[in-house]
């Protein structure tokens, strides 16, 4: 046989490392082909290879080369079958081509460079089928990482491809076995492993090389790291040292059913301003420090959960502090509208300590930058810490985690998975070109091995780390079956074997439908309407833009909705003549009340139009308003993370003459349409104290200067520190201009306070009124109820009736009268609550039972009770 130059080298470089070569093969000797472009084959499974149509001559013989020749392909007739159609939607119009060979040859084949060929035409190979089909069932028993067993640890690897792993570890190279069922290399070592640094050298075939490469890398598995994720570590989360006093015992407050869940959504570093745990894990170990006190007063009025920001290891910050840079300029002294702050602060950004951390390095290791020392386990010790920090003050912990994505792919050396099993981890357009839709290079947790990897992290963090709850990052990018699959394992976690109640453990996540896995194309998706009924939560954007108004992208942020004076208190702009705004704010209303349902697809109600309409009947943006099955399919939010703070858009949307006061009183009705909502809710931490980030719309890496949480109201509230930085906001600069130069904009210490303290009373309304957390759809039918909805009904007002209550949502300038004639002669009065609560102009609220009438103060959200 012939071979090329390729092969020899291949052949070289195998002999150095112990692997026989020739590779075994079926097929007959070939010339060298031209080059591959991309990888638009895909070897499904260990019989198919699914060849897209038009790809080369159909009359000439198709055929994949390997290192050691080549197996025929012989055409299928009828192309895929439907089994196969169904598990790869998007090639059901591809022709299919049978592999003429064994499973063992088919192994030794994967393990060098595989293209496709037919005639002139040569392609890359797309292998995740095949391997899933050869490797997964063994593999998806094996044990990965770090494992021990009377001491010693097992240190094992996923990498079927691989033609040798060796384990470095602590300077001296260590020989790994390979089970060839699996494809796992392991390795066994005495308890002098233990502490010990390591990482594996991996001689595979990486395409994005062009040849065989031995990557050093870290372990995906990993439970422990060196500063700046430089080696694993070899560590059992199990030993005692990790554990801080008390954290086997660790009581939490009592677990909250997701549908009656209060989240507060926080940052770590945005936490904590000051002091040696700056941005820390020991922040939240300090019950005397102003956020905690903070935090601690939420929690007693009903908040239950605290959603973290990515706390896994990612890869933008320098994790020693003497690495991390500030920067160099005076940003308090620069205007308020200046441009000069964000410029600064974009000179370092790279290099400060400071990223939201959507960047994922190790899935299952907590990040380094937020530990008083990052090189080791200590900070296992120290998210523990934290973890108890937060239960002490009432308050369980919600993890948000980014398994949609990795920080990078092919050769880079951040890119741990795609290193180890070159193309397998990462999802495959077509071509073969990684998909980036989720703005990085994504993953594909429908490949068997990259799902467990969810999985598996999951059930780490809950077990180990007694974390209460996971907000997924991107969902719809999951198949269903994964996240399934994730609420399925945490389900078989019980306090006697593991220590924790997994039942209790929270699913959410975003449920957008978008990218190469858009429609279901590729797999049933995690999506709003897909994960109906399954008790794991949607982000619901319906209500969220009906309440500010317009769209996160609009190009004028200046377009008003309920709670931002649609019609009611017109800004500047251009929104169209007074009856175009009359229904569009009707039309919000009718999106906010499918919301105040819990976003119940099948709930019946009549809109602002007079008509008889279910909650899937209401148009947003032409797909349907209401999905949810049940409360707790869908989960309501003012604002978040992204896009602009709910008192950023306010500052953009109300009128520019809008008081101090009633900005304040706008953002508590805003909230409150989220907190009075069915189902659970979540506010991003500091929206209550009127939490700006200047206009910034897209903050994940503007440093601590335009994210910090100001605690103290004497501070300011973040407004008017300077132009957001132009990379996401210079587009609207000449509408933020003008309002980071008002001084007025900049909260002081009465509408902050006031704010925070409505919320709160409107948090112990919403979280000791058993009506406002129903089980049942049917329940909510039965219950709740928008007397006042049809043609006549208030603009700017939605009056709710909940069992006894009465809730009024007032978001006009001027008091309202709702009347509902059949209450006339039931006897009403405000919440017992508001009545002795923290807004005296809520106290002005008055029921007039001989009419039946309701009468709110201005941008008020007042709450009846009968008696």
């Amino acid at each position: 046989m012939k071979e090329s130059p390729f092969v020899k080298r291949l052949a070289t470089l195998a002999a150095a490392i112990g692997l026989a070569l020739p590779l075994a093969g079926t097929g007959v000797a070939h010339a060298e082909p031209p080059p591959p472009t991309g990888a638009r084959a895909q070897w499904i499974d260990r019989t198919t290879v699914a060849w897209p149509k038009g790809l080369g001559d159909p009359t000439h013989p198709h055929r994949l080369l390997h290192d050691g020749g080549s197996f025929t392909l012989t055409p299928t007739p009828g192309g895929l079958t439907p089994a196969q159609r169904a598990k790869y939607p998007h090639l059901a119009g591809y022709d299919a081509y049978r592999v003429t060979a064994t499973p063992d040859q088919e192994r030794t084949a994967l393990r060098g460079a595989v293209t496709a060929a037919a005639g002139d035409v040569t392609t890359g190979v797309q292998t995740p089928g095949v391997l899933d089909d050869l490797y997964a069932t063994a593999a998806a028993k094996a044990t990965l990482g770090p494992s021990f067993r009377n001491g010693r640890p097992t240190l094992a690897l996923w990498a079927p491809t691989a033609r040798n792993v060796a384990l470095e570890l602590d300077g001296r190279t260590v020989p790994m076995r390979r089970d060839d069922a699996s494809g796992v290399w392991s390795a066994t070592g005495t308890r002098g492993w233990s502490g010990k640094p390591y990482r594996y050298a991996v001689t595979v075939y990486a395409p994005a090389a062009g040849g065989v490469v031995t990557n050093l890398v870290t372990d995906p598995y990993s439970t422990a790291l060196t500063a700046d994720s430089a080696r694993s570590l070899v560590t059992d989360l199990a030993d005692p040292a990790l554990a801080p006093p008390g954290w086997r015992g660790l009581r939490k407050p009592k677990a909250v059913p997701l549908r009656d869940a209060q989240i507060q959504e926080l940052h770590i570093r945005d936490f904590s301003s000051g002091g040696g745990s700056q941005g820390g894990y020991l922040a939240f170990t300090d019950r005397t420090s102003p956020g905690m006190r903070h935090l601690t007063a939420l929690a007693a009025a009903g908040t239950s959960y605290v959603h973290l920001l990515p706390a896994f290891d990612f890869a933008t910050v320098p994790e020693r502090r003497a690495d991390q840079a500030t920067p160099p300029c005076d940003l308090a002294a620069l205007p308020a509208d200046s441009d000069r702050q964000q410029e600064c602060v974009r000179g370092t950004a790279a290099r400060d300590a400071y990223n939201w951390g959507y960047d994922p390095l190790h899935y299952t290791v907590p990040e380094g930058s937020y530990a008083s020392d990052p090189d080791g386990p200590g900070r296992t010790r120290e998210f523990r810490r934290m973890v108890q920090g937060l239960a002490g003050a009432g308050l369980r912990t919600v993890m948000d985690v980014v398994y949609n994505h990795t920080a990078a792919a092919g050769q880079d050396d951040r890119s741990v998975l795609d290193r180890i099993v070159p193309g397998y981890y990462q999802r495959l357009m077509d071509d073969g070109s990684v998909a980036t839709s989720t703005c990085c290079a994504g993953t594909a947790p429908e490949h068997a091995m990259m799902g467990k990897l969810v999985v598996d992290s999951v059930v780490t963090w809950a077990k180990e780390y007694k974390v209460d709850g996971f907000r997924f990052d991107l969902m719809g990018h999951h198949p269903k079956a994964n996240i399934l699959a994730v609420r399925k394992a945490l389900d078989a976690l019980t306090p006697d074997k593991d220590g924790v109640d997994g039942k209790s453990v929270i699913l959410y996540g975003e449920g957008w439908d978008f990218g190469e896995a858009a429609n279901d194309s590729r797999f049933v998706q995690a999506t709003q309407k897909n994960m109906a009924g399954t008790g794991i939560a949607t982000f619901s954007d319906r209500a969220r833009d009906a309440v500010r108004g317009g769209g996160p992208f609009d190009a004028d942020p200046r377009m008003q909705g309920f709670a931002s004076g649609l019609l009611t208190d017109p800004n500047a702009a251009s929104q169209g003549t007074p009856a175009e705004q009359r229904a569009r704010l009707l039309h919000d209303q009718d999106l906010l009340k499918v919301g105040l349902t819990g976003n119940l697809a099948g709930y019946r109600f009549t809109d602002s139009a007079g008509r008889s309409v279910r909650g899937d009947g209401v148009d947003y943006n032409g797909r349907p308003a209401g999905y949810a099955a049940a409360p707790g399919d869908a989960l309501a939010y003012a604002d978040a993370h992204d896009n602009e703070t709910l008192y950023d858009a306010l500052a953009f949307k109300l009128p520019q003459t809008t008081s101090p006061a009633n900005r304040a009183r706008m953002q508590v009705l805003a909230m409150a349409t989220a907190a009075l909502s069915q189902g659970p809710a979540l506010s991003q931490a500091g929206t209550d104290r009127l939490r700006s980030k200047s206009l910034d719309r897209n903050s994940y890496d503007s440093g601590d200067w335009f994210n910090a949480i100001h605690w103290d109201c004497a501070d300011g509230n973040g407004f008017g520190r300077g132009l957001p930085p132009a990379r996401d906001n210079e587009a609207k600069w000449p509408y933020a201009r003008p309002l980071l130069a008002d001084p007025a904009l900049k909260a002081g210490c009465g509408p902050v306070e006031a704010a925070s303290a409505a919320y709160r009373d409107l948090l112990r309304i919403r979280t000791t009124e058993k009506a406002f957390g129903l089980a049942t759809a049917e329940a909510v039918q039965a219950t709740l109820s928008f007397p006042l909805s049809g043609p006549e009904e208030t603009p700017g007002a939605v009056t709710m009736r909940l069992g006894d209550l009465v809730v009024v949502f007032n978001a006009t300038p001027q008091p309202q009268d709702q009347r509902i004639a059949a209450l006339a002669g039931t006897p009403y009065a405000l919440h017992p609550v508001q009545a002795s609560g923290a807004d005296p102009a809520v106290k002005a609220a008055a029921y007039a039972p001989a009419t039946g009438t309701f009468t709110v103060p201005a941008r008020t959200v007042a709450v009846f009770k009968a008696g």
